[in-house]
């Protein structure tokens, strides 16, 4: 209604209405028909009944890195995205978006994010056992192995670092089963892999359904959702814009960041052999869906691949640009009065109260069995990284093919239902390669299987064929915070010139200070351990050694040092904190052992009950950003009657795995020098130049000989020490390592390798 037809109709009305009534008629209609500035944000742009904006994000790997530049353009643009729908890597970043976060918030997260420890699935040390600490760190390859048959894993990754990250990073939402009432409605696209029909996905679990919609084929496992096995949307609809319009979009905006198809010469890996199969559809189906777009971004992203994420500070600008392509398109759709300034997402508070552990019930593990993993139970007082630790514990096991949980409203606190899949292979064939100066070249074969015997059983056997022929055989009955049980059968022999004190014989030679020997050492254990004060590692048991040792370089007794068997008894308490065994960041390890022997066969005629005692503390620590230090001390003696020279202490070299009382010592060829105590120290700076590079430079001191300890000689200047410049390479077969060693004291240098994890 215009102003003039307001006045005529009120000079008609005269007789009945007063002049103070049409008054306030008249400044009421001007209020409802012409919205002031004193309005908020929300209600200006309803008023003029502003056009919604949709946005639809395409999958594509490491290149939906672009998405991010994209936002950030809309952002500064003063877009207001009133819809999301999104496909792999455009369902997390939608996701994210749609729970609260602002553009540069995204981006900090991506750049702080390990994407070498996301694809691998990387499950942090200290989440193993000690078992597993020991044994999970010699293999290079494993494979499920049953009826005879080697398998192929079902994918690279079950992607619980992925899921730990984004519950962590939807904490504000995390009650939210329907997806229209986050703060921006959102949708994403799975496939479903049984049937190849494509699933919506907008209600339920928000981190489920954007880790399904990302769930590439091979690289991560499939995820169940309401029984239907769902993979990576791409495959199906990789640009969901009819099901963005359908939520109520006027406009789409969208960003489309996947391959163009390759021909031959670019096709030389499976992984883009398979993203091309994926591509053969969804690029005839962008043609229409492109025309369908009302502002279509497409990033040169042509020299990135899937997995480029080491690039994503380039991806994202590539995004800006492809953004500010079509930034006067953009601009029209914002005025003044619409222009919108997305808020930083305040994150709620990372402690979480934990009413209910809910778990379905399993067949081979009990609620406690799984409380006892997680380290905390019902009526606990968590954190977001407690529960990542938890989960992390779980996953070490390998007991379970699927893990997903997710956090249910109980009051103002939280039930955690976990939902776990027992794993069904319980055979596995792993493979191990290594080199060093003592053993020479070994190839490692390990079967390893689980309940054998009992649920919590594992069984180990490791054959290592090379120049010295090797055996390792555990089994082991893991029963958590209660004592568990093992027995380890073990085999090392190998073929150096070693110290001639460990000999008691006559050296047809007297100035030769090394003999050449046959060395053979068979061990049996039973032994028992437990967790003490939920950090230690305690145990003990009974050892049977038969030990045979030959050499040629002897003028008599038929070249036979020793052929005995022995008995004894032994204790250990161990804690390791080390985030990694070689090349350590952060973290401390302890261990301290006493062993006694009892009787023996007695080869010699000259053996006397005695016992030995050693320790070891070591710590490592981040100095900056690439650089470590490591610090360690250890120190062993003899208690009681003389020792047995084969019992010794023997140190030098270095890169070969520990028997006995056998240690590194740079500056000395392999197991140079003995005495039955001694006490060491050492040093190494490691720098990573590198991702996965390292130039370290290492120093260790030492006394050693006889008795040191009974008088204070063992506090004076070192008698030995040594140093070590080295180069190390992280791989998939283990650290691949090159040192230069040498010592004030010594004439000639060493050159030591050492390849692959040790065993």
């Amino acid at each position: 209604m215009r102003l003039k037809e307001l006045s005529i109709a009120n000079d008609k009305s005269k007789g009945f209405f007063s002049n103070s009534i049409w008054g306030a008629t008249i400044v009421l209609l001007i209020f409802l028909f012409f919205p002031q500035k004193t309005f908020s944000q929300e209600q200006k742009q309803d008023s003029i009944k502003r056009p919604k904006i949709g946005l639809v994000l395409s999958g594509g790997g490491a290149k939906g890195f672009a998405h991010i530049g994209v936002l950030k353009v809309l952002e500064e643009a003063g877009i207001k995205i009133d819809y999301i729908g999104g496909t792999s890597m455009g369902a997390v970043i939608g996701g994210l978006y749609a729970s609260g976060y602002n553009a540069s918030q995204i981006d900090s997260i991506f750049k702080k994010t390990n994407f070498d420890e996301l694809i691998n699935d990387y499950i942090p040390r200290s989440s193993k056992n000690f078992y597993g600490k020991k044994n999970d760190e010699l293999y290079a390859i494993t494979l499920p192995f049953s009826n005879f048959r080697i398998g192929i894993p079902e994918a690279l990754s079950k992607g619980m670092y992925n899921y730990n990250l984004l519950s962590s990073l939807t904490r504000n939402v995390r009650h939210v089963r329907d997806f229209n009432k986050l703060p921006t409605p959102f949708l994403c696209i799975g496939t479903n892999i049984e049937t190849g029909e494509e699933v919506l996905l907008n209600k339920g679990n928000l981190v489920q359904a954007m880790m399904a919609s990302a769930a590439f084929p091979s690289l991560f496992t499939p995820v169940e959702i309401d029984g239907n096995l769902i993979v990576d949307g791409g495959v199906v609809n990789n640009y969901p814009i009819k099901e963005v319009r359908n939520l109520g979009a006027d406009i789409i905006i969208g960003a489309d960041v996947q391959d163009d198809l390759m021909n031959r010469k670019k096709l030389k890996n499976a992984t883009r052999i398979l993203v091309q199969i994926t591509n053969l559809q969804s690029i005839e189906k962008m043609k229409s869906k492109v025309k369908d777009t009302d502002i279509y971004i497409k990033p040169d992203i042509r020299d990135f691949g899937v997995i480029s994420f080491d690039k994503g500070e380039e991806i994202v600008r590539k995004g800006e640009e492809a953004t500010f392509a079509v930034y006067e398109k953009i601009k029209s759709l914002v005025n003044e009065e619409t222009f919108y300034k997305k808020p930083k997402l305040k994150i709620s508070s990372d402690t979480l109260e934990i009413k209910k552990i809910n778990v379905d019930k399993l067949d081979n593990y009990t609620k406690e069995y799984i409380n006892g993993k997680l380290r905390f139970k019902p009526e606990s007082t968590i954190t977001y990284h407690d529960l990542k630790t938890g989960i992390n514990n779980l996953n070490a096991t390998e007991n379970f093919s699927t893990i997903s949980y997710c956090l249910q409203p109980n009051g103002n606190d939280d039930d955690l239902d976990l939902v776990l899949k027992e794993n069904p292979t319980q055979t596995y064939l792993k493979l191990g390669l290594h080199y060093d100066g003592l053993y020479k070249s070994a190839i490692l074969l390990n079967l390893t299987h689980k309940k054998t015997f009992l649920k919590n059983d594992v069984t180990s056997f490791d054959i290592i064929l090379g120049d010295n022929f090797r055996y390792d055989f555990n089994y082991y009955i893991e029963n958590g915070f209660n004592i568990s049980f093992g027995f380890r059968s073990r085999l090392n022999q190998f073929n150096r010139n070693v110290t001639t004190s460990i000999s008691q014989l006559q050296v047809s030679n007297p100035n030769v200070n090394l003999i050449n020997v046959d060395f053979l050492d068979l061990t049996n254990q039973a032994y028992f351990q437990t967790i003490f004060v939920q950090k230690f590692l305690m145990g003990g048991g009974l050892e049977y050694k038969y030990l045979k040792i030959d050499s040629p370089t002897l003028s008599n007794n038929g070249n036979t040092i020793d052929k005995s068997n022995y008995f004894s008894v032994f204790g250990y308490l161990k804690y390791d904190s080390l985030d990694k065994k070689t090349f350590p960041r952060s973290g401390l390890y302890f261990s301290s052992d006493i062993q006694t022997y009892l009787a023996s066969s007695d080869f010699n005629n000259n053996f006397k009950p005695f016992s030995m005692a050693k320790a070891e503390i070591a710590f490592a620590k981040t100095l900056f950003r690439r650089a470590t230090i490591k610090i360690g001390t250890d120190a062993g003696f003899n208690i009681g009657s003389d020792s047995v020279p084969y019992f010794d202490y023997i140190l030098g070299g270095y890169g070969y795995s520990k028997i006995n009382n056998f240690n590194y010592f740079y500056g000395y060829d392999f197991l140079s020098i003995a005495g039955n105590s001694y006490i060491k120290t050492d040093i190494t700076l490691d720098y990573e130049i590198i991702k996965k590079n390292h130039i370290n430079f290492s120093a260790n001191f030492a006394n050693l000989g006889d008795d040191i300890f009974s008088t204070v000689d063992w506090i004076s200047m070192p008698k030995y020490s040594g140093y070590a410049v080295g180069y190390g390479l992280e791989t998939i077969i283990g650290p691949i390592e090159i040192k230069q060693s040498w010592s004030p004291e010594m004439s000639k240098s060493f050159t030591w390798f050492s390849i692959g994890f040790l065993f």
